[in-house]
């Protein structure tokens, strides 16, 4: 009898996992209206101000692979690829992909492309979107079947910090006009990173976040976040979960709106009184998500940096950073 209870309670909390996950759901159509019929909103929101221990990445049992609000932490070994993928490639999703490419960042689209198209959600229905103000720049690139290619010509910037912080509002804008009638889920990746493993439907959720890789193991009151009252983007040095990469932020088409446009929104803000995040919109990002918690976290196998060596506990490198010259790449140092 207690071990039938204990399978019960086992099953009962992987079900949870997956459903928060959004592994599991009812019904399905293309369009983003009737797309949110694929799961209820599960919308988890942390009251400002609620104190509690910082959740660990990595632990003296190894790896740890739920949250405290039961979001599964993707890692290497938790999940079978080929079974994820067919559960999902029967849906006739749409991944829509965000990448923006300005300046001198054009030359890491052929990178990008080339290796997305050997492990990036391999057999699904992908559109890029490329962000940039050189389109002749754009490499051709021979895309699989189902897979397309939009340019979209954006106004150049004198700072690198201008970019970045133009980004949600770019995204919020091609939600609303495209991506709602067109898409199921969307990814924002940056473009100066190449894929090394595979990149699957084990990634989906409701809404996503990577775990940054240089920070994984760090105390939060180290974290770079936004550390001052008048911006938009300040957390207070008690509170706080991960320090998420603004290089990986994805989900459904709607919940992802919801937070470019929030983030939008603080920038302007901030933006009015002449204050600039530390960090840009990763900052904003992370505030977002401090409040309005990711229903899956990738772990840092899906965000490395070409110049960290692997480590113990990141066996595959699945998306990382390439090596550059910050002075050379960007419009100011």
């Amino acid at each position: 009898m207690i071990r039938s209870a204990q399978n019960i309670h086992s099953f009962l909390f992987v079900l949870l996992g997956m459903i928060l996950s959004g592994l599991i759901y009812v019904g399905y159509t293309s369009t983003w209206e009737n797309s949110t019929n694929m799961q209820q909103d599960v919308n988890l929101y942390s009251p400002q101000g609620l104190f509690y221990k910082q959740p660990i990445v990595v632990g003296t049992g190894g790896i740890v692979t739920l949250t405290p609000w039961l979001a599964p932490i993707v890692w290497e070994g938790t999940f079978d690829p080929q079974l994820i993928d067919s559960i999902y490639k029967q849906q006739n999703i749409t991944i829509a992909t965000t990448v923006f490419a300005l300046g001198k960042y054009t030359q890491f689209l052929k990178t990008f492309l080339e290796s997305a198209e050997q492990q990036y959600f391999v057999g699904f229905r992908v559109s890029y979107y490329i962000f940039t103000d050189k389109p002749e720049d754009v490499p051709v690139v021979k895309l699989g079947t189902e897979r397309y290619l939009t340019v979209l010509k954006v106004p150049s910037s004198n700072r690198w910090q201008e970019i970045t912080l133009r980004r949600m509002e770019k995204l919020e804008k091609l939600i609303e006009s495209q991506l709602a009638n067109e898409a199921d889920y969307v990814f924002s990746l940056d473009v100066d990173t190449k894929f090394y493993g595979h990149w699957g439907a084990e990634s989906l959720g409701r809404l996503v976040g990577v775990i940054h890789p240089g920070y994984y193991q760090t105390p939060r009151e180290q974290f770079p976040y936004e550390r001052r009252p008048k911006s938009q983007a300040f957390i207070p040095s008690a509170e706080g979960d991960y320090y998420y990469g603004g290089a990986v932020i994805g989900g459904f088409v709607k919940d992802v709106l919801q937070l470019a446009k929030t983030c939008r929104k603080q920038l302007d803000a901030d933006a009015a009184i002449s204050i600039e995040a530390v960090w840009q919109e990763e900052s904003h990002l992370n505030k977002y998500f401090i409040y309005n918690k990711p229903s899956k976290v990738l772990s840092p196998e899906y965000l490395w940096q070409d110049f960290k060596a692997k480590t113990k506990e990141v066996k595959v490198i699945r998306f990382s950073q390439v090596n550059k010259n910050y002075a050379a790449v960007r419009p100011n140092p």
